[in-house]
Formats: C-alpha cells, structure tokens, sequence
C-alpha cells in the first residue's frame, strides 16, 4: 500500500480531515497528516515560510493517527512533507475533505485545491476532496469517494490532479459520478458592497439560475459527485504569440 499524505485549508482539527484520515487508513494505507494550525481559506498557493527559521507545529494522537498542525498554508504543509521534514516523502496527496465544495475557475483561490497542485509541482498526484454545504453531515460519502480516486488516481501518470466536489447526501443517494467543466468566471458569485464604516466589503451574491449543464455547479446541484481533473503550470507550445513577441523584442538589441 502506499503511504499517502492528507492535508487541508480547514485546520488540522476540521471534522473533514479528522473523517478522512481514518477511512484512508482502514484502506491500509499508511497515513501522514500535516495540516495548517487554524483555518486557512482561500489563501491559494501561498507558501508562508522563511527560511532559515523554525516553523512552529503541533502533534494530536486520535484514533491511532498522528494529527500535526503546523503554522502556515496547505501549501507550506505539502511542501514540508513532500521534502521529507516528517519522514519520507508521500506517495499520493489527499486534500480535504474541505467543507463547502469548491466549483468554478474561482479554484484557484482555494487553499483546498492549491495543495494537491503543490504536490503536482513535485512530481506527486493529488486529490482534492470539497463536500457540498456550509454544514455538511455525510462526511463519511465524501471519505468513500476520496478513497475511490485515491485507488484511480494511483495508477496514472505523476503529477495528475483530480478536484472532486461530493453532494452532502448518504452514499446510495448520490445521482452517480460524472465528468465535469469548471463553471465559467463569469458566474463569479462575489460583490462589492461598503460596509457601514465606508470600507469596502465583500460579499456573496445568491446563485444564479442554469448554470451550464456540463459545468461542476449545475452536477453538483443535480446530486452528481464531480470530477474535474486539473492541469498546474505548464509551458504551452511556441505559437504565433510567442514568435511576435520575440520579433518585437528583438528590435530592442
């Protein structure tokens, strides 16, 4: 079995990560937890971390696992393990089980989704687990799901990223499992608003109706459990941009 590292943007103490590890493990799996201190959404792929200075870290034992907290992003947390600060490196990077699913371009914002990319970046696959919902109770169907890909994702090339968004309903409830387009950026749910001291606020719109049938949101609705699978960064091939850009560039030497 492989040993698998299991982080999240939610805090080493969020129900979702404290459901996830143990269904994992009971794969037989071996289990690796590194996780942020406290809540860290929506800080994307930030690193926070300065070299040549110790970062603080706190160790839970629950259940026979090992929770470890440390004091940074997702993406500091998956780097660490990744460059063998708690032994050696993961064979495969679980994130999640976030709570409140993570659809659309808008991903990239989400701490959730950026550490399955950070172990991509390192050569290592990676699975980003959201369950639908504020609130959500059926932990253990997104735990099953997460285990499902994890056996997936094993067998495919190194650096394959899966984002998955998990209805909150009971396991046989699930409309099934379906292929998914990221919901476009224009459906960005965000509005500016001023807060009563004059500051400028951000708030969150209600849902607009008919997203695209194919898209994450509109699936998810419709009790889909989604998978998007995801590309980090890449050099794309020389094009016809890039030849006119260089041209141009050239006449400056």
């Amino acid at each position: 079995m492989a040993r698998i590292l299991i982080t999240n943007d939610d805090g080493f103490q969020a129900p979702g990560i404290r459901a996830l590890a143990p269904a994992i493990a009971e794969l037989g799996h071996e289990v690796v937890v590194v996780a942020p201190l406290d809540d860290q959404s929506g800080v994307g792929s930030a690193r926070t971390a300065t070299v040549n200075r110790p970062i603080q870290t706190v160790v839970e034992e629950a259940g026979g696992i090992s929770y470890r907290g440390v004091a940074g992003t997702p993406a500091l947390a998956v780097t660490l393990a990744t460059i063998g600060a708690f032994g050696p490196a993961p064979d495969l990077v679980l994130s999640g089980i976030n709570r409140g699913h993570n659809i659309g371009v808008p991903i990239f914002h989400s701490g959730t989704v950026a550490a399955a990319l950070t172990a991509a970046g390192q050569g290592i696959s990676g699975v980003a687990i959201s369950i639908e919902g504020a609130s959500p109770t059926h932990w253990a169907t997104a735990a099953t799901m997460a285990g499902e890909a994890l056996t997936w994702i094993a067998s495919e090339p190194a650096g394959t990223v899966l984002s998955l968004n998990v209805p909150d309903l009971p396991l046989d409830q699930l409309a099934g499992v379906r292929h998914a387009a990221l919901t476009p950026i224009t459906r960005e749910r965000l509005v500016a608003t001023t807060a009563p001291t004059g500051e400028p606020m951000i708030t969150v719109a209600p849902p607009q109706p008919n997203p695209p049938a194919d898209s994450d949101e509109a699936l998810l609705r419709a009790g889909y459990v989604t998978v998007s699978p995801l590309i980090g960064i890449r050099v794309l091939p020389e094009d016809d941009a890039a030849i006119a850009l260089a041209k141009r560039l050239s006449s400056y030497r």
